[in-house]
């Protein structure tokens, strides 16, 4: 017999783990196929539901929505300033007022007030709303220059100076502004269909007045300010405004016109800012001077803090935050332990809601840094990798063990 030993064949160790590897890309394709596939039953879901909302909610739900609507539009605006360009701004109310007054002077006809004349253009009223959002964009490009070359705390507190003035304004310009008591809003009329309560309309045995009507304009002018900020984030301006906000020497450096880029922003917020008036004013029917303060702009910086800086989406759930905690400690102030009624002396609504998103503003800044829309964000993706990670563990079961790579000796060799 030979002394040779003979080699015995083993199974190759490393086929286990190509086919392992193999198996990571299917894996992958199938979790992301089925959250393709899980995304547009969501929206479905969520339009739907959006859609149904007027024909099983009472007035005060409804109201709520719109108010949070029109917040979430003014947030916007306020996002792609402070959240994505990193310009601080104090005077976001002022191009509300701005929006505000300008639809109803523009679309109001001339009438004799109680103690003075209000003026009006009595133009239709969707130009006269399209006019509105441009005013505001003039009024911010008329301060632009100011915005292009101040930052940080600075412009803050040059924009602070536009609350004050626009109060001045407000409460002086009596014949359009009308004064201390306001001005009563005319109502939206778009082919054919009144915004307003009268005529009466019916829609599978649902009266629809003023605020069902409302509800739908409102869902598409927030769709359309969600997507049109997105487009604008997403493409060359977005990527210009995020590295101003970040490096504004680099971005000087890499040829972007810094004091150009945030001229325009403060345009452009201003715009969206307007568009939230004419929604606010429409909503309320009755602009009042009072409402558009400085706690009002301290409210819009608040939502994006709360939402998540530099998100649309963070933006939109920081202004349904703000804008509905206040509606909700109203109705149920009764049964909510010290919160008075307004006027009572106790802890109004409206200060309570104030001392919670303050306290949300807190948290968000020491625990969450991304806001809700990042925690929304972490959970979604925790949710994936459970997702993954149960998918995977049938296939880990199935793949056969892996051969040990050291031979095992043959019996000639056995001593």
């Amino acid at each position: 017999m030979s002394d040779t030993p003979e080699t015995i064949a083993t199974p190759d160790s490393t086929a286990p783990r190509e086919q392992a590897a193999a198996g990571r890309p299917a894996l992958l394709r199938l979790a992301s196929r089925r959250s393709s596939l899980a995304r547009p039953l969501l929206w479905a879901a969520a339009a739907a539901l959006a859609v149904a909302v007027p024909f099983y909610l009472e007035g005060f739900w409804l109201q709520t929505g719109l108010f949070a609507m029109s917040a979430a539009v003014g947030a916007i605006g306020i996002a792609l300033l402070t959240g994505s360009t990193g310009q601080l701004s104090m005077g976001h109310a002022f191009f509300l007022a701005v929006g505000a007054y300008s639809y109803v002077y523009f679309a109001d006809d001339p009438a004799a007030g109680a103690s003075h004349a209000l003026g009006g253009l009595g133009l239709p009223t969707p130009i006269a709303a399209v006019l509105a959002v441009v005013t505001a964009g003039v009024a911010g490009g008329l301060f632009s220059p100011i915005a292009g070359r101040l930052k940080g705390a600075y412009l803050g507190i040059a924009t602070l100076a536009l609350i004050f003035l626009g109060q001045h304004l407000l409460f002086n310009a009596e014949p359009v502004t009308g004064g201390y008591n306001g001005r009563a809003v005319p109502p939206m009329e778009l082919f054919g269909l009144v915004f307003a309560d009268s005529p009466s309309l019916v829609v599978f045995n649902v009266p629809f007045g003023s605020l069902e009507r409302l509800w739908f304009l409102g869902l598409l002018v927030v769709l359309g300010a969600a997507a049109f900020a997105r487009g604008v984030l997403r493409g060359r301006p977005g990527r210009a405004m995020n590295t101003i906000r970040d490096h504004e020497i680099a971005a000087g450096v890499m040829g972007v016109p810094v004091a150009r880029y945030r001229a325009g922003v403060f345009v452009l917020s201003s715009m969206y800012g307007g568009l939230a008036g004419v929604m606010l004013a429409l909503v309320f029917q009755r602009t009042v001077p009072d409402y558009f303060s400085v706690l009002l702009s301290l409210d819009y910086l608040a939502m994006i803090v709360i939402g998540g800086l530099g998100s649309i989406g963070g933006a939109i759930i920081g202004a349904v935050f703000v804008s509905v905690l206040p509606q909700l400690l109203t109705r149920y102030s009764d049964n909510l332990p010290l919160i008075a009624e307004p006027g009572s002396g106790g802890v109004s609504p409206a200060e309570a809601a104030r001392i919670l998103y303050g306290a949300a503003v807190v948290t968000v800044v020491l625990f969450l840094p991304g806001g809700l829309a990042g925690l929304f964000g972490r959970l979604r993706a925790m949710a994936a990798g459970r997702a993954a990670l149960f998918t995977r563990a049938p296939q880990a079961r199935l793949s056969p063990p892996p051969a040990s790579s050291s031979p095992s000796p043959s019996p000639d060799t056995r001593r």
